[in-house]
Order: C-alpha cells, then structure tokens, then sequence
C-alpha cells in the first residue's frame, strides 16, 4: 500500500459503494493509435522500450481492459485515457514474465480480482488497532493506493498520472499497488511472491524461496540502515525512499517501482537485488 503510513484493507463492499461500476471493455484494435502513442509519451519509462515491447505492452493492456471494471469515485468519471494511462503501468511488470505468445498467462497474476477505484486524489483512511494494554485506538492517515486480496485496487488518479521519471526518487502508485497484487497471489503479501520454475537456475523451490528472501532481507536491511544514516546524522539519501522500511512487502513493491522505472540507478543502488528481479520478472 502506497501511502504516507502503513495502510490495513478496505472491505469491498464499501469500496463497490464509492461509486458505480463504469466497465471498460476493450480489444487491442479498438485502442486507437494516437491515444496509445499519448500514453506512451507521458511516462519516460514507457516511451523508452523498443517498438517490439511497446507493441506487446498494447496487447496486454487490451487483455487487461477487456477483464477489468474500473469505478470514478467522489464524482470522478473514468475516461478512456485514465483506464489507458493506469492499465499501462499496472501491465509493465508483466511485459516478459509470460512469452509473448500468451498474454493471458502473463495477466493470471491478476486474475483474482476485477474491480478497480480510482479517486481524485489521496484519500483519507481510517484505522483502529488494540494495544498491549487493550486499550483501542483511532485515527486516521492519507493514502494514495491500496490493494487487497480479491480486490479491488484502490488508486489516486492524481499520483497515478504524475508518476514518471524525473521524480527525485523512484513513485510509481500503480506499479507499487500491482506489485502487492502479484506477491499476494500465494497468500498475504510478504515480498515474498510467487517464483517461476528454475528460478536464477535454482529447480528446488525450497532453495529458490530461500535464496530470494535471503537476498531480499539483506538488501532490506541495507535499506534501513541507510534511511536511518541519512535521517540521525545526514548521509546522503537512499535511492528508495523511507517507506520501504515499513516492512518486507512494501520494500519489495517501492523496490519494483525503481526497477521499472529507474533502472540504471537501482542497478547502481541495488545490483543484487537488480538480478533477483531480472530472474522473477525475466525469467
């Protein structure tokens, strides 16, 4: 969950109460040329794949338009080019994580839900927690994207249409969001997600897991060292900004928005950890 502190799930029912459903149901050749081209020029990410994964990229967003309904909510309406705009970033991590002759197997690791929100802006969460003493607490905190198991995929349209590259630190809300929908396909999100056969070379999916989340952990902990260097005494900031400190599955998800949109500098900040996520979502 993208926000400006940790964010528990929503119930969906209430989420279906926002507003009503708008369906968005497409086929590639109904995404017309120009528009897709607009999308592809707004994010610097986008516009700097080669014209074979671009190409491919439209193939699966087609898939992933034509299985989704996206929802305007406090009055928002969904137009084509915001449906566009988000299922483009939602679809890049899938680029080669399936051969390009199954784009439905790519978009299986979004299989389990339908519905996705999208708000003006951030939006204001409430939270309630029991403390040691049982005592219970309320309050409330600003977020910018939310997902949970079965959906739906809770989005500011605001942070969603600005999220590109020249940010001083890797933002990406919808990548950040998609990434928790892909490590909760086998259980709660732990940044730990599901890994492909013979993954970096490993055929025991036991080493494989534990390869992952040693390499994982260690670039976690060299994660909070550093904010917390750059915080107490004023060494430089990390590439990857605070929040990935939060705990293991928002490291993973704020670590592959830089993958994905940054990469030469996650190369250079993370080079372990760069080759990890080449073997997951490059496998």
């Amino acid at each position: 969950m993208r926000g400006w502190a940790r964010a528990a799930s929503w119930c969906k029912s209430a989420a279906r109460r926002l507003a009503g459903w708008l369906p968005w149901r497409s086929a590639i050749s109904h995404i017309d040329a120009a528009q897709w081209q607009k999308v592809l020029s707004r994010y610097d990410f986008l516009s700097i794949l080669c014209t074979k994964d671009q190409l491919h990229l439209k193939t699966l967003v087609a898939h992933f338009l034509a299985s989704k309904e996206f929802s305007g909510a406090h009055g928002l309406q969904v137009t084509d080019d915001m449906a566009l705009c988000i299922a483009a970033q939602a679809c890049l991590p899938l680029l080669h994580i399936a051969p390009r002759s199954k784009p439905r197997q790519a978009l299986a690791w979004y299989a389990d839900f339908v519905g996705i929100v999208v708000h003006p802006g951030a939006m204001r969460a409430r939270r309630s927690a029991v403390d040691a003493a049982g005592v219970a607490q309320f309050w409330s905190e600003s977020i910018t994207g939310e997902a949970m198991q079965g959906g739906p995929v809770t989005l500011s349209w605001q942070d969603a249409a600005g999220s590109n590259h020249a940010s001083p630190a890797p933002y990406n809300v919808v990548i950040h969001e998609f990434a928790h929908v892909m490590d909760m396909r086998n259980g709660m999100a732990n940044g730990c997600p599901e890994l492909p056969h013979n993954f970096c070379g490993l055929r025991v999916r036991s080493q494989a897991a534990r390869h992952w989340q040693t390499t994982l952990t260690l670039a976690y902990e060299t994660q909070q060292e550093a904010v917390s260097l750059h915080e107490r005494f004023g060494a430089p900031a990390p590439l990857l900004d605070a929040y990935a400190c939060t705990n293991p599955a928002e490291f993973f998800a704020v670590a592959t928005e830089a993958y994905f949109t940054q990469r030469g500098a996650f190369e250079a900040a993370h080079p372990a950890l760069l080759v990890l996520f080449d073997g997951f979502f490059k496998p």
